[in-house]
């Protein structure tokens, strides 16, 4: 039905990430995936989904060095590894506050977004709880998964399609995969536009792996900022407001590119890989 064209990781939560050509699949998500984060002395998980406060970190990039292990290459091109002292002192000038990369999620792991002004970028019951901090911006505050680095899902799933079907809708975008982090690009070639809108609660097999659909991905300001070398652009994101709000669990409908998905059978996944989504049960 369709093929995995892309693979990636970010060991680092919120840096850029790697390209990989296959990846060993657990049910912890991608091996390697979101090993590490960079925490304040708030208890804040550092997340681009907080611009003015860690959007830095998406001009730094991760790479896995072996099992339990990172490298950071920092702006500029110093390489060092996730842990070390110099790096967390490399990091804490970057970002202008003291900062460490840790490989231990902490226990209430607080996880901070701006508010978009734009409808469907956070759900209404949060935007009326948002504050605003010190530069002025708008935030809400939630956690992180239990005992993870991740946001929601193990594993993130953008399909090509989608870009495809939200260039026509902003064709000055640059709508590559990357800016939406996504850990399994799927292209169902001559599909329509957001597919996966119909496969919330059924199973994908892509490779030997085997995956359950949980939920639509709800997008913040990430998108549409700088990506190293891709540039800023806010009309990402409003275009995909514009054109794909759609139900999440119970917080309304929300500017959504993607799904999180479950594993329930680990496997190595290889670009290249066929994707069949399965019929639904009885």
């Amino acid at each position: 039905m369709g093929t995995l064209v892309s693979v990636r990781r970010y060991p680092v939560k919120s840096m850029l990430g790697e390209a990989l050509t296959s990846a060993s699949v657990t049910t912890d998500g991608l091996e390697g995936d979101r090993r590490f984060a960079v925490l304040d002395g708030a208890g804040a998980v550092g997340s681009a989904k907080r611009p003015r406060k860690w959007g830095p970190l998406l001009h730094c990039r991760s790479r896995s060095a072996g099992p339990g292990t990172a490298l950071v290459e920092l702006p500029g091109g110093a390489v060092l590894p996730a842990g070390s002292a110099e790096l967390d002192a490399r990091l804490s000038d970057l970002l202008g506050r003291p900062v460490t990369v840790s490989g231990r999620p902490p226990e209430h792991g607080l996880l901070e977004r701006a508010v978009p002004a734009y409808e469907g970028g956070v759900p209404e019951v949060l935007r009326a709880r948002a504050s605003v901090d010190g530069t002025g911006e708008t935030i809400t505050s939630g956690r992180v998964a239990a005992g993870t680095f991740f946001d929601f899902g193990r594993v993130h799933l953008v399909t090509a399609n989608s870009l495809r079907r939200l260039r026509t809708a902003h064709p000055a975008g640059d709508f590559d995969p990357r800016r939406f982090r996504p850990n399994l690009v799927v292209d169902l070639r001559g599909g329509p536009g957001f597919p996966e809108d119909a496969w919330q609660g059924r199973t994908l097999r892509i490779g030997p792996a085997l995956f359950r659909v949980l939920v639509p991905t709800p997008r913040c300001a990430v998108p549409g900022l700088g990506h190293g070398a891709l540039p800023a652009d806010v009309g990402i994101m409003r275009a995909v407001a514009r054109e794909h709000r759609v139900p999440v669990l119970d917080l309304g409908r929300l500017a959504c590119v993607g799904v999180y998905l479950e594993v329930l059978e680990p496997g190595t996944v290889t670009a290249g890989d066929p994707v069949t989504v399965l019929p639904a049960g009885p």
